[in-house]
């Protein structure tokens, strides 16, 4: 069993920068796929980011390429998400998740709010 606990999220304004931060339990974090969603009012969950166990490949929503930027710790066990440029359309709770073949484990959101 994984748990992730995200940080980092806020109010911030158009054009600035927040980073996410997601801690993860367990002994088998450096095995796990991970990645970040968001979820804004009314929407449906969608991808954001996402980055190999190892950290050699990184994949990204195109909404959000060359201003996003995905990284990992294995050694701290904590995933990121640098967001800069951001625009109110980026305004939504954001998820972490992580798994071995899929995103089988979620956390609880940490709510991102720019405002224009």
């Amino acid at each position: 069993q994984v748990q992730l606990v995200e940080s980092g999220g806020g109010l911030v304004q158009a054009g600035g920068s927040l980073r996410l931060s997601c801690a993860a339990s367990g002994r088998t974090f450096s095995t796990y796929v991970m990645g970040w969603f968001r979820q804004a009012p009314g929407k449906e969950r969608e991808f954001v980011a996402g980055i190999s166990a190892n950290g050699g490949s990184t994949y990204y929503a195109e909404s959000v390429k060359g201003r996003f930027t995905i990284s990992r710790d294995n050694a701290k066990n904590t995933v990121y998400l640098q967001m800069n440029s951001l625009k109110p359309e980026d305004t939504a709770v954001y998820y972490c998740a992580a798994g071995e073949r899929g995103y089988n484990y979620w956390g609880q959101g940490t709510q991102v709010t720019v405002s224009s």
